[in-house]
This record gives C-alpha cells, structure tokens and sequence, in this order.
C-alpha cells in the first residue's frame, strides 16, 4: 500500500478494505496494554489501601511518594526514546519496561512492610512506564499509513482503556476471595504482568510495518536537537504544553463532585470508571473521525469539552452534573491522548520518531504537574470556587492561544518506504 503511494510499478493496487484494516501490530500491542494494564491496575487500586490503612502511612506519605515517582516517570521518557532511536530497537526498549514494571509487583510481595523496598518498587513500576510509552507509541505510527493513524491509536487506547477498567475490578474479586490478603493481588498482579511481556515477544514484530520498512542510519545523529529544530513540531509542543499547564487533574473534578454532592469516601474509587467508561466508547470513533476532519481539531474540540467540565462544576453540583462532568471528561481523553500522537508522528523522521513522541510527551506531562500544582495551591489559598473560575479562565485563554498556536495536520517526513530500485 505503501509502495503504491510512492509510485512503484510492481505494488499492490491499495484497495478499500486493506485500508480500513487495523495493522496487526497495532492489535498485537492493544493485547499487551490491555493485559499490563490489569496487572497494574490491580496494584493501584489497592496500593493506597495497603500503604495507608495496612501500614500506616500519612496520606501525605503517600501523596509525596506518588507525586516524586509520576514526575520522574516524565523524565525517563527522554531516555526511553533516546534508546529506541538509536538503533531502532522499539521493541527491545519498550519490552524491557514492560519487564520492569512487571518486576515491581514481586518486588512488592517481597518487600513485606519495609517502606524503602515498597518506594523502590514503585519506583520501579514508574521507570517501567515511562520507559516503554515512546518506544510503544513509535511503533505504533510506524505501523500503518500516516493518513489512518487516528484510527490506529484510538483502537489502542481502547483496549489500554479496557485493562484500566479491568484491573480495579480484578483486585476487588481477589480481595474478596482471600480475604483480603493483598500480597495474593501482588501476586496475580505479577503473573499477568509476565503474559503481557510473553505477549509483546511473541506477537509484537521488531519491524512493525512498511512504514518501518527503511532501516535507520547505522550511526544516526541524536533525535532530540533534529526534533526541536522543526518549526511545525514546536508549535504543537508548545500548545500542548500550553493546554497541559491549565488541565487542573482529574482527582481534582472527582473531589468537587465528592464534597458538591457530600457522597461517602468509598465511592471515589468508582468515579474514574465513569470517566474510562466514556473514553472507551469513544476512542476509536474519535480517531476515525480525527483523521477524517483533522487531527487538530479533534485535539482542541477535546479541551473545550474539558472547559465545559470546568463550566458544570461552578454550578451547584447535582447527581446529572456527575454524569455530565464524567462524560465530558472522556471525551477529553479520547480526543486528545492518542490524537496528539497522530498528530505530531507523520512529521517525525523514523529514526527519531520514539525520541521526538518523548519529547512532547514529557512537555505535556510537566505542564500538566505544573498545572495540577497550581490548582492545589489555589485552592488551599482561595478556596475550590475561585480556584475553579481561575482554571476555567486559565483553559478558555489556552485554547485561544493554541488554536492560534497549533498548525494544521502535519504532512508525513521524507518517504518511509524503500525507493524503487
């Protein structure tokens, strides 16, 4: 299909149904995101229980152990990138995260109540995933065709979706099963850990697809100066970030909709199922319809469903503001995750495609700590309704500012398929 588009005289015609089909690599690493999301879903259901009620850690313990590890997990993506571009070795460095974060659940059976052990796991779980998000998210764009990448992502995200939704729900059933023994969610936590790994050797080609069909140079020169100088990809980083530095956290909104409609601790850890549930209905018609109307588009619509989420909570919070709230907040996600890889990856050259994905990723993920710092700190000064009219202000006048920013969908790099001869 490929070699079609660049002119070949011996491909393949491309037919309609060859390019509706979701490249087989892309399903094969949906498998393995789904599978590793269970396991580590299973974890973070628990993990707070465990930490706080089990071994006594304050809540803010808990919250600077958390809040240290996601950040250094933003970080890691450069490196995680970095590796994979430098010899094209996605699959390697993305499996060797995958293994990490599998490791970490039989390092938490093992760590007993000893509280570095336990931070050391968890950090090991942390690494594992910033580690592997680049590499994955690479070749997942190298998979198929620049213009169906839209599609490509939303069915990944789906069944990544789908093991978050899983996980909780699998940890609950092994606790009520053993009576609550959370070294038995460890450990089963580890087992599925293990198959998502066996599945991503098994399944998970180390060339993913024609669009990876040219080999990288043998000593290609680092990604991230390369990335950096092209004027179209900083535009879309710098929106991103734009937009990241206003997104105020998501177990902010479940808060407010906690104390709005005074509802009992114990239904926090249901509210974020809402959320995914929207995000997986969703994900894969909104990457269609991104690469049908525009990749961009789709991205910034996302934010302003965020700010009408912002918008329902200044209002007196109500059992139908909930489900507004929920809804909008999955819709953000699925028009925006794996939308804005689609976006920036066709512009991307193949053997800094993991490097350059990293890049933005971590811009985003800072942006966003910084943003949910800011908002936890307006709110203990102001107090949650002025914090919330200034998040909404902040969001409506980083959407004017990206749209303005953000360029149109990216045109593909120099051909990435082998010249005819």
């Amino acid at each position: 299909m490929y070699l079609a588009a660049n002119g070949r005289p011996d491909a393949p015609p491309r037919t309609p149904g060859a390019r509706r089909r979701v490249p087989a690599t892309v399903l094969a690493l949906g498998a393995v995101s789904l599978v590793t999301d269970v396991s580590s879903e299973m974890v973070a259901a628990v993990l707070p229980l465990y930490l706080v009620l089990g071994l006594g850690l304050t809540p803010l313990q808990f919250g600077f152990l958390d809040g240290m590890f996601n950040g250094a997990t933003a970080l890691v993506r450069l490196l995680g990138g970095r590796l994979a571009d430098r010899r094209g070795h996605h699959k390697r460095v993305a499996g060797a995260g995958y293994l990490l974060s599998a490791l970490s659940r039989l390092g938490l059976l093992l760590a007993g109540s000893a509280t570095g052990a336990i931070a050391a796991a968890i950090a090991a779980d942390r690494l594992g995933k910033g580690i592997r998000t680049a590499p994955r998210d690479a070749l997942i764009s190298l998979s198929g065709p620049p213009e169906t990448l839209g599609r490509s992502f939303g069915v990944h995200r789906a069944m990544d979706t789908t093991g978050a939704l899983l996980g909780p729900l699998a940890a609950f059933a092994v606790l009520w099963a053993t009576a609550d023994a959370y070294d038995a969610v460890f450990a089963v936590s580890f087992c599925i850990g293990l198959l998502g790994v066996l599945l991503l050797v098994v399944h998970v080609p180390a060339a993913p697809g024609p669009a990876a069909a040219a080999p990288p140079a043998p000593r290609a020169a680092p990604p991230r100066p390369s990335v950096l100088r092209d004027p179209a990809f900083r535009r879309v980083l710098y929106a991103s970030a734009v937009l990241g530095a206003t997104t105020i956290g998501d177990a902010f909104l479940y808060l407010l909709l906690l104390r709005g409609l005074d509802l009992p601790p114990a239904l926090f850890t249901l509210l974020p199922l809402g959320a995914a549930a929207v995000y997986l209905l969703l994900a894969v018609p909104a990457g269609r319809l991104a690469d049908r109307t525009g990749r961009r588009t789709a991205f910034l619509i996302g934010h302003a469903a965020l700010l009408g989420a912002y918008v329902l909570l200044l209002a007196p919070v109500s059992p139908p503001t909930v489900v507004g709230v929920l809804a909008l907040l999955g819709v953000f996600y699925a028009t925006t995750d794996g939308v804005l890889m689609a976006l920036a990856a066709p512009a991307l050259p193949v053997a800094g495609r993991a490097g350059g994905l990293a890049v933005l990723q971590t811009g985003q993920a800072l942006a966003r700590l910084l943003g949910a710092a800011g908002f936890g700190a307006a709110w203990t000064l102001w107090g949650s309704g002025p914090a919330l009219w200034t998040a909404a202000l902040a969001l409506a006048g980083a959407l004017a500012a990206a749209s303005r920013i953000m360029p149109a969908d990216l045109p593909a790099t120099s051909p990435t398929a082998p010249e005819a001869p």
